[in-house]
């Protein structure tokens, strides 16, 4: 949401915490606004429990049809997500035959854009990959990306295999990635 737009929302917050709760009891729902306020990217609706789709329809169109706000700057209504770390084990080091080409981090953005499992994944920083040890062959690959709060991410990823080439890797939930060894 542009400045405009939150300085011209924030000055009657009340009212729309009483008008959005107003609308949200008229459709049934559990969901009430505790409090709004600003920060650097916009508003922050406060509810009292996680919102449901058609709890976010409601809050979306009240602020988008308030007075004094230009709707085309206002960006689209969103729940707060948290970072998620994975490692990809047993992944190959030199995925090329024949090559001594390693594994970077752009090979690795290319092989998920190719997997399907991954189609609604956003990357956090870029993939660093390690090699398992001198005489390896094989990598395991650091990835931190996106969880919405729900942990739908985390559950579609853990403990996945997917193919690289004519490997089969697999997906592992992991603490925070380790820095450089």
């Amino acid at each position: 949401m542009s400045s405009d737009n939150v300085t011209s929302f924030i000055k009657s917050l009340s009212l729309h915490v009483a008008n959005i709760n107003r609308l949200l009891r008229n459709t049934k729902s559990d969901v009430l606004v505790n409090y709004i306020r600003s920060d650097n990217t916009g508003i922050m609706v406060i509810t009292n429990k996680v919102t449901q789709q058609s709890d976010m329809s409601i809050i979306d169109e009240y602020v988008k049809n308030s007075n004094n706000i230009n709707f085309l700057q206002v960006e689209e209504l969103h729940l707060p997500k948290s970072k998620l770390y994975l490692k990809i084990i047993s992944i190959p080091y030199y995925p090329y035959v024949n090559s001594q080409e390693k594994l970077t981090s752009n090979d690795i953005k290319t092989i998920l854009k190719q997997n399907h499992i991954f189609d609604n994944i956003s990357l956090t920083s870029k993939p660093r990959v390690i090699k398992v040890s001198p005489k390896s062959d094989r990598a395991i690959v650091w990835l931190d990306i996106w969880n919405v709060q729900s942990g739908y991410n985390a559950k579609m990823l853990i403990n996945r295999c997917f193919n690289v080439g004519n490997y089969i890797t697999t997906i592992r939930g992991a603490n925070m990635s380790p820095g450089i060894p």
